[in-house]
C-alpha cells in the first residue's frame, strides 16, 4: 500500500513539517529513491536554510549510503542550483535538494536532479512513488559512515559563473547593487563571484532565520516591501531578489520600480541574442507573458510553450537549441549552463546587460516595452479548504467586452481574447491553492480580469 502522505507535485515532494513531512517519511522516500536508483551509485545531496534542513539532508544521506550509494554531502548550505551543476558537472547519477523553495516556512521538501542537473521528470516521481514502503528501510550508521563524503560544492559552482559572466567587462563599473536574499541559501554568494570588481554590494534578510521573517521566501512584489523602499530611498543601481533556495529571481529599479519576472525573462532573451551573440528558441509556460511572443517572433527564433513547472522547460532545454526558458514564478535558465533555473546567475546576466548597454536597467525596461509593447501581468492567490474542479464548460464566451478566441486547457484554463488580454485559472502542483492570472495593455483592465476571475470561480465552488 502507499504511503499517501508522500505525493511529487510541480517541483518534488513537500510537505508541513511535523506534518506529512517527518523523519519517518522521509526514510521511507529515501528508501524508494534508494531502490529507484540502485546501488553502486553517487549521488549529491544539498540542504538550505530551512529549519532542520541539515538534519534531514544526514538522515537522508545515511539510508542512501546504508543502500551501498555514495553521498557526496554538502559541507554547508548552498542555493539548489548550486546542487544542479554538480551534478552535471561530476557526471554524478542523481542530486537531492532538502527544501521547500518558496513555500512558506512551515514547508520543507526532496527535490530530485538527474544526471544532467535537470529536474526529475514525471515518469521518474511516479516510479520512486510505486515504491514506497515496497522495501525495509536500511538505515546502518557504522555501514553508511563509509560512504558518506562531506565536499564543497560551492567552489566549482562560482568558479564556472565567474567564467560565464564578462567580469573584465564589468571590473570597473561603480554600480551599487542591492540584494535580497529573503533569509535563503544564496547569502554572499553574488559577492564572492564579483570578487575583484568595484561593484558595491549589500545585502538584506541574510540572517538564519527558518520563520522568514514570518513572509513566505518567494520574490514577488509584495514580498519585497523593504527592497523597494531602500531602493526608492537610496541610490541604488539595481535590486535583486532571490527566493528561498536562491533558483528564483525578481528585480526591481531605482525609484522602488518592480521588475516583474516576465520582463525579466525577456530581458536575458535580448541581453543573450542580441549582446552576446547566443542563438536559441525561448520557452516560457501557458501563463507566460504575450511580451515573450512578440521578442521571440522579432528575434526569429521559435518559441515554445509548456505546462507550469521548469521541470518542462527542464527537459526542452536537454532535447533542443534552448537560448533562455523562465517561469512567471521567477524561475530562468540560460543556455551553455545547467538545464535548471538560478536566480544568482540571472541576477548577474541583468547587471551584465546594464554594462553592455551603457544604460541604467529602468531604460533599458522602457525600450523593450516600447519596441515590444507594455503589458501588465497580475496573480492572485487564493486558498482552498476544498478540492475544486476546473470547469471548461459553460465558460464566458467574452472578458470585459472583448470576444474570447481561445481556451487552453492542457494545465488549467487560460482564456485569451481577441486584444490578447487574458484570464486564467490553475490549482497549484505545491499548496492547496488556486492561482489567478490576468494579463492586458493597462493595469485597470489587468484588474478588472482578475476581479472577473474571482466571480467565475465563487461561481464553481
Amino acid at each position: 500500500m502507499q504511503n499517501k502522505q508522500i505525493r511529487f507535485g510541480t517541483d518534488g515532494f513537500r510537505g508541513i513539517i511535523a506534518d506529512n513531512y517527518t523523519f519517518d517519511n522521509l526514510r521511507i522516500l529515501t528508501q524508494a529513491t534508494a531502490d529507484y536508483l540502485g546501488e553502486a551509485k553517487t549521488v549529491a545531496l544539498g540542504y538550505d536554510t530551512r529549519f532542520m534542513s541539515k538534519e534531514f539532508a544526514e538522515l537522508v544521506a545515511e539510508i542512501l549510503a546504508s543502500n551501498r550509494i555514495t553521498v557526496l554531502l554538502s559541507d554547508r548550505i548552498i542555493p539548489t542550483p548550486c546542487l544542479s551543476f554538480t551534478v552535471k558537472q561530476k557526471r554524478l547519477d542523481l542530486g537531492i535538494m532538502i527544501t521547500a523553495s518558496h513555500n512558506p516556512y512551515q514547508y520543507n521538501g526532496f527535490k530530485i536532479k538527474l544526471s544532467t542537473g535537470g529536474a526529475a521528470p514525471a515518469e521518474v516521481t511516479e516510479r520512486i512513488e510505486a515504491l514506497l514502503g515496497k522495501h525495509p528501510i536500511k538505515q546502518d550508521p557504522q555501514e553508511a559512515g563509509k560512504r558518506i563524503i562531506r565536499k564543497d560544492f560551492l567552489s566549482d559552482y562560482i568558479r564556472f559563473i565567474r567564467d560565464y559572466i564578462d567580469l573584465k567587462r564589468i571590473r570597473n563599473k561603480r554600480f551599487r547593487v542591492l540584494v535580497d536574499v529573503m533569509y535563503g541559501a544564496g547569502d554572499g554568494i553574488i559577492a564572492q563571484i564579483l570578487k575583484g570588481t568595484v561593484i558595491k554590494l549589500e545585502f538584506i534578510h541574510n540572517q538564519i532565520n527558518p520563520a522568514f521573517g514570518e513572509i513566505r521566501p518567494e520574490p514577488i512584489e509584495e514580498n519585497l516591501k523593504e527592497l523597494k523602499t531602500k531602493l526608492k530611498k537610496e541610490r541604488f543601481d539595481i535590486g535583486i531578489a532571490l527566493d528561498g533556495d536562491g533558483d528564483r529571481i525578481a528585480a526591481v529599479a531605482p525609484g522602488g520600480i518592480f521588475i516583474h519576472p516576465q520582463k525579466i525573462l525577456g530581458l536575458l532573451a535580448l541581453h543573450l541574442a542580441e549582446d552576446k551573440g547566443f542563438s536559441g528558441g525561448i520557452v516560457k509556460t501557458i501563463c507566460g507573458s504575450t511580451l515573450i511572443d512578440h521578442i521571440a517572433q522579432a528575434l526569429n527564433v521559435k518559441l515554445y510553450e509548456t505546462p507550469v513547472g521548469f521541470k518542462y522547460i527542464s527537459n526542452l532545454m536537454q532535447s533542443q537549441d534552448i537560448l533562455v526558458g523562465g517561469e512567471e514564478a521567477g524561475g530562468m535558465g540560460v543556455k551553455g549552463y545547467i538545464p535548471e533555473r538560478d536566480g544568482i546567475m540571472a541576477g548577474l546576466l541583468l547587471i551584465e546587460m546594464m554594462v553592455y548597454r551603457n544604460k541604467d536597467i529602468l531604460k533599458i525596461v522602457n525600450e523593450m516595452e516600447k519596441r515590444f509593447g507594455r503589458y501588465y501581468y497580475l496573480r492572485q492567490d487564493l486558498s482552498l479548504d476544498r478540492p475544486i474542479e476546473l470547469k471548461k464548460d459553460n465558460l464566458p464566451q467574452e472578458l470585459l467586452g472583448k470576444k474570447v478566441i481561445q481556451v487552453k486547457d492542457y494545465d488549467g484554463l487560460k482564456l485569451i481574447c481577441e486584444d490578447e488580454s487574458w484570464l486564467m485559472f490553475r490549482v497549484s502542483g505545491t499548496e492547496p491553492m488556486v492561482r489567478l492570472y490576468s494579463e492586458a495593455k493597462s493595469i485597470k483592465k489587468a484588474r478588472q480580469l482578475l476581479s472577473l476571475g474571482k466571480m467565475i470561480l465563487d461561481s464553481w465552488l
